[in-house]
């Protein structure tokens, strides 16, 4: 019954363009034949279809269930509330999934080829709904996705081939679910620990994000952006501009960013992602100096179109406008909020729920003039051809019977590779590192055995807290059940049981160096349906006791998985019951190998010079306990660095491009101190099993003008006894400028394997024009003086040249 619905669809939309041939062949020949196209739909449209194209809605107001907020668990679409939506009121688009819970692709195709019936049943011009989904790391919201490391994790790896392969694997898989949108990847500079978010994003450096960015922008749209490729989706680039910067360090509160702060390192990023041709957009929920960003016709007029050239589909996030009204009081009411934010250059409102309200406001101001028919025009110009990029107008809806690689062992493979290559080594005394099989291990701590903390959030499930049942291979429709009662053993559930084949660090352990040799003891565990702060003592002692008999403990400490305001904190520290855990171990007289499983850097001065060996997993996905064991047991040689700088104390939260104000030198009389950074770990910092030496460090001219490159070459040495994968890191510090010059920016870097006693020459071409900085004025600037370029495998042992720049 659902094949033929497609079918009909289908049938539908041939039908329609074959009855619209005449009018767009008879357009301007001269025009781009998508935009002749575009043209012709939109001299059909009536006002009223215009604007339900600029309306997003939420499924679950037209889901079967109690209320447009809530739906039942099992997926399905109410005819007359879709109805009302798609027909009566036009609306073009549609975004998530019922209750926050992943279906499987058979559910999904079902369900948006209903929808599609619907939109091209609407009008004569039968336009096809553009589908949306936050899929960040992975098919979020589809059963059996491959779900990779988070953003923070793969910026760690210091690979952009692994966001290219994360991004291509998830646009296929998405495309497999039947949805051709993907609210991904996140831009913002991820510069405070403190944000709820800042796992989302690719670090704190404004050079990583950007080439992070542009390899995932490549691997979801694919080769020359041809997003009518079923295997590519349409990237939407987010957040725009500065969200991560509020001054609070929570979600979604006030910003004070300097203009040419903001154009240096927060846009830099999502102007290279343009020019990589990116098709959308979602602006920053938040406040900039005062001015709601979703109000703002400079930010999104002035610079995102008119400066910058975007000329794709500007989207809010969720229910921004609204907000304009009844969170910032910027608008005196909603209509007033959607006439501020139409005109400041928004596209598309995801409402999500009041889309009445929405459309029937924003008609009466059409009709009283206070927003032009030429934004209207305008957005729906953008709107209608990114449906046509995407070939919606052919294939609304694409089947999941055509993907067989739907995660496939491949896939898993290259999410694995990833998590291998994220793993962040930063202490290791002695050498502990790696241990021999055979070895008795305790694992311990709240995030030993569990699928949700090595996730996060986005995972099958908004907040990510549903992780663990759906490796279980429970069904979206029962988890509701389980959750309440626990019981996986009634014959419903088992009955419809699909386990998936990943492992919790426990079990990857236990399978690695044997049951025998492996105990789990928890000590603290993630309270059940709690906040992701809260916890439980378990039993602290029996863990201490337990230890005894083993030969090390892998304490698993770090958070439970959360994002968005949820994840807001008030206390960077690790939970005092963790930090209880740690210490008594410490008296227990075996070496301790601490495992931090965080979306962000939690402060661990505390315990940390109790610990023998230090790891950082960040986020690492479904893998991420395979990984994690590989490099304990030594069959992975560590090859992780910080994508960001690990602070010790909550007061000391700096950037490594600080200011040299920051690091004061001594002051005569009675003001005479030192300043200094606390930092724990330093950003591009990381370990390795192997000893790696820089050669022949040398600058081809150390005088620059202008239109020269910084050319530099060096030999890099692999003095170990293992094959690795090398870092090198080159930043260049201005010493003089008009305005006080960072202390040092990341201007290029390059991964490269060398095998044991072999070596590699690596070059670097740096155009001079890349180390210019904005200036008062907001005008990129160059100014002659001297430089020096530093080299090496992190921030802080550097090899350093000087040169000049005429």
């Amino acid at each position: 019954m659902k094949n033929n619905k497609l079918i009909i669809a289908l049938l539908a939309v041939t039908i329609i363009f074959s009855s619209c041939g005449e009018k767009i062949v008879s357009n301007d020949s001269k025009k781009n034949p998508i935009d002749t196209k575009v043209d012709s739909v939109l001299s059909l449209m009536t006002l009223k279809e215009k604007i339900g194209q600029m309306t997003q809605i939420n499924l679950t107001v037209i889901a079967k269930g109690p209320n447009k907020w809530a739906s039942d668990d099992t997926m399905g679409i109410d005819y007359d509330k879709a109805k009302k939506a798609i027909l009566d009121y036009k609306v073009g688009s549609i975004l998530n999934t019922v209750n926050n819970l992943a279906q499987t692709p058979k559910t999904w195709f079902e369900n948006i080829s209903d929808i599609q019936k619907f939109a091209i049943d609407s009008t004569e011009i039968k336009i096809p709904v553009i589908y949306g989904i936050d899929a960040i790391h992975g098919a979020t919201y589809t059963d059996g996705a491959t779900m990779f490391p988070q953003q923070i994790s793969t910026a760690a790896t210091w690979n952009p081939q692994n966001a290219y392969n994360m991004a291509s694997v998830c646009a296929y898989e998405t495309r497999a679910s039947g949805i051709p949108w993907n609210f991904s990847p996140v831009l913002d500079l991820g510069i405070d620990p403190r944000f709820p978010r800042q796992f989302e994003t690719f670090g704190e450096d404004p050079l990583l994000v950007t080439e992070f960015g542009k390899a995932m922008i490549a691997g979801y749209q694919g080769e020359n952006n041809n997003v009518g490729n079923k295997a590519k989706v349409a990237a939407c680039m987010k957040h725009f501009t500065g969200y991560q910067a509020t001054i609070s360090g929570k979600d979604r509160t006030p910003a004070y960013i300097p203009d040419h702060i903001l154009y240096e390192y927060h846009i830099k990023s999502f102007k290279a992602a343009i020019e990589a041709g990116a098709k959308t957009i979602m602006i920053n929920s938040g406040i900039i100096n005062g001015e709601s960003v979703h109000a703002s016709y400079k930010l999104l007029t002035e610079i995102l179109r008119n400066k910058l050239g975007f000329e794709g589909v500007i989207l809010t996030d969720w229910e921004d406008i609204n907000k304009l009204c009844d969170r910032d009081k910027v608008a005196k009411n909603r209509k007033d909020a959607i006439k501020m934010a139409i005109n400041a250059g928004i596209d598309m409102s995801m409402v999500p729920y009041e889309y009445e309200e929405f459309i029937n406001f924003l008609l009466e101001l059409v009709e009283e003039g206070e927003v032009s028919m030429s934004r209207i025009d305008d957005a729906n110009r953008k709107i209608i051809k990114l449906k046509f990029e995407l070939d919606l107008f052919n294939n609304p809806v694409t089947n999941y019977e055509n993907y067989p690689e739907f995660g496939s062992e491949a896939s898993n493979k290259l999410a694995y590779v990833s998590a291998s290559e994220s793993i962040t080594l930063l202490k290791n005394n002695n050498s502990i590192l790696p241990l021999k099989k055979g070895s008795k291990i305790l694992v311990t701590g709240p995030n030993a055995n569990t699928m949700n903390s090595l996730n996060g959030a986005w995972t099958y499930n908004w907040q990510g807290k549903y992780t663990d049942m759906y490796v279980d291979g429970i069904p979206a429709n029962l988890m509701a059940t389980v959750e309440k009662d626990g019981n996986m053993n009634s014959k419903v559930v088992k009955d419809n049981l699909n386990p998936k084949p990943y492992k919790t660090i426990y079990e990857a352990f236990s399978n690695s160096y044997g049951k025998d040799n492996v105990s789990f003891v928890p000590g603290v565990s993630y309270k059940k349906n709690g906040s992701f702060y809260d916890m439980n003592e378990d039993d602290i002692q029996k863990v201490v006791d337990k230890a005894k008999d083993h030969d090390y403990v892998l304490l698993c400490l770090g958070e439970n998985c959360y994002t968005e305001k949820p994840g807001d904190l008030n206390d960077l520290n690790l939970h005092k019951l963790q930090l209880k855990l740690a210490s008594k171990l410490s008296k227990c007289g075996k070496p301790i190998i601490l495992v931090l499983n965080i979306g962000r850097p939690r402060l661990i001065s505390e315990i940390e010079p109790f610990m023998s060996a230090v790891l950082n997993i960040y986020l690492p996905g479904n893998m991420g306990a395979d990984a994690l064991v590989d490099i304990v047991s030594g069959k992975v040689n560590p090859s992780g660095k910080l994508p960001y700088t690990y602070p010790a104390f909550p007061n000391s939260l700096s950037t490594y491009y600080y200011k040299p104000s920051e690091v004061q030198n001594n002051s005569q009389g009675a003001y005479n101190y030192v300043g200094k950074l606390n930092n724990l770990y330093e950003f591009g910092y990381g370990l390795s099993y192997t000893n790696y030496e820089y050669e022949d460090v040398s600058l081809e001219s150390d005088s620059l003008s202008s239109n020269d490159s910084l050319k530099l070459s060096l030999t890099v040495k692999n003095n170990g006894n293992k094959d690795g994968n090398e870092v090198v890191q080159v930043y260049v510090s201005d010493l003089f400028a008009s305005i006080t010059p960072d202390n040092k920016r990341l201007r290029a870097f390059d991964k490269v394997f060398i095998k044991s006693g072999d070596s590699k020459k690596v070059s670097f071409s740096i155009p001079a024009k890349d180390l210019s900085f904005v200036n008062l004025e907001n005008k990129y600037v160059l100014e002659s003086g001297d430089f020096i370029v530093h080299v090496g495998g992190n921030s802080k042992d550097l090899t350093s040249l000087n040169f000049f720049v005429r």
